[in-house]
């Protein structure tokens, strides 16, 4: 079994809770960080989409990092940016299709999902459980994007 963040649109009412949740985990004391994740309006007042990272099988923003920054942790399934690493040179932003690697301006530091070191904080704020923290058996995986089917 492996722990997937799953989003359901359907239940999102774009109040931003998992934002501001988000910001203040990734923030150092007194000063919230750039959040990973972001709701948007799809096309009616009513109807929210929240974006986050997918985790992606073959992503792009690991294949366009000049220095190797963004690798997988294995525990989490997340792949993470080093900032140790991080020249700031932003080709994983521009790489990115869906917008998921962002730059923190606060912080000066190019962020993206770390799946909260393998427990979302989205997901325990999201009060109508659009965003879920759930183990998915491996039989319920596609093979092409390891989502739920």
């Amino acid at each position: 079994m492996r722990s997937r963040l799953l989003v359901n649109p359907n239940l999102c009412t774009g109040c931003r809770t998992c934002e501001l949740a988000c910001s203040f985990t990734h923030g150092a004391v007194g000063k919230p960080g750039r959040s990973r994740i972001y709701p948007l309006s799809a096309g009616s007042k009513d109807l929210y989409v929240p974006v986050v990272c997918f985790q992606c099988e073959d992503p792009a923003c690991v294949k366009s990092c000049l220095v190797n920054a963004i690798t997988m942790n294995h525990a989490t399934g997340a792949y993470e940016i080093d900032p140790k690493v991080c020249v700031k040179c932003m080709a994983c932003v521009a790489a990115c299709p869906f917008g998921c690697s962002l730059f923190d301006k606060v912080h000066e530091v190019v962020v993206k999902c770390d799946l909260c070191g393998g427990d979302p904080v989205c997901a325990h704020f999201c009060p109508t459980k659009a965003l879920e923290w759930k183990e998915i058996p491996a039989e319920k995986m596609s093979p092409v994007l390891k989502e739920v089917i």
